[in-house]
């Protein structure tokens, strides 16, 4: 499942969950749903900062 179609069902699912209730399965698969979406995102930010290069210039001239 794609991130587009994870957030359309986690939408879904919140919609349902406001309106009338979510069934247990719909419970486990919210949180399925969350548990991906969230490891995907903390994938994304960790390649992210991974590929950070830290440039530290010394000073030419300290006086």
């Amino acid at each position: 499942m794609n991130i587009k179609d994870m957030i359309e069902r986690i939408n879904e699912l919140a919609h349902k969950k406001k309106a009338q209730g979510l069934t247990p399965e719909e419970q486990a698969e919210q949180k399925e749903l969350y548990k991906r979406y969230l490891a995907n995102i903390r994938s994304q930010l960790k390649a992210q900062l991974d590929n950070i290069e830290i440039v530290d210039e010394a000073p030419e001239n300290l006086n």
